[in-house]
């Protein structure tokens, strides 16, 4: 596959990890010019991988990782407290809960919200993450499951469990 057809198939799909771990618009755009542009000098040796989509993304998470280390500041919580679902139907509800879900996201330790995003938005096993990750497959699931509670700590509005609960029988 050349660099052109890569783009055009995977941009969309890099966007959007890209867009969860920023959780801003520009910023993910950003994110995605420079994970494109370093994949294109080097895109011989990413075209001869195995996975050159693993290759890309390691190199977006590890762009994104810097730019994290670099910019770190606390993200902003709304003070809004209650039950702040959608209703069915009510587009403007969805964009906010999504809103919402980006910014407890932010709030994740980098390499949590990395798991997360690979696993829930690039739909990648254990085993495809902790390579990607150079990490274990244990540590994928335990920073996974550690995410995932502190996102429903966040939120325990939404699937009707106290937030102590929610950490039982997440593995």
């Amino acid at each position: 596959m050349d660099f052109e057809a890569f783009v055009a198939a995977r941009s969309a799909a890099l966007f959007r990890g890209a867009l969860v771990l920023t959780g801003d618009r520009e910023a993910a755009e950003d994110l995605v010019q420079e994970t494109l542009e370093r994949a294109c000098r080097k895109w011989r040796v990413i075209a001869g991988k195995d996975a050159p989509d693993a290759y890309v993304r390691r190199i977006m998470v590890n762009l994104a990782n810097d730019r994290w280390r670099r910019f770190r500041r606390l993200a902003t919580t709304s003070g809004a407290e209650g039950d702040d679902r959608a209703a069915p139907g009510d587009e403007y509800g969805q964009v906010d809960n999504r809103d919402q879900l980006v910014r407890a996201l932010q709030q994740l330790p980098m390499r949590m919200r990395t798991v997360v995003v690979l696993r829930y938005f690039h739909d990648l096993s254990d085993t495809e993450i902790a390579e990607d990750l150079h990490i274990s497959a244990s540590t994928v699931r335990s920073q996974l499951a550690r995410g995932i509670a502190k996102l429903r700590s966040h939120y325990p509005a939404h699937s009707g469990l106290p937030p102590r609960q929610h950490t039982e029988g997440i593995r």
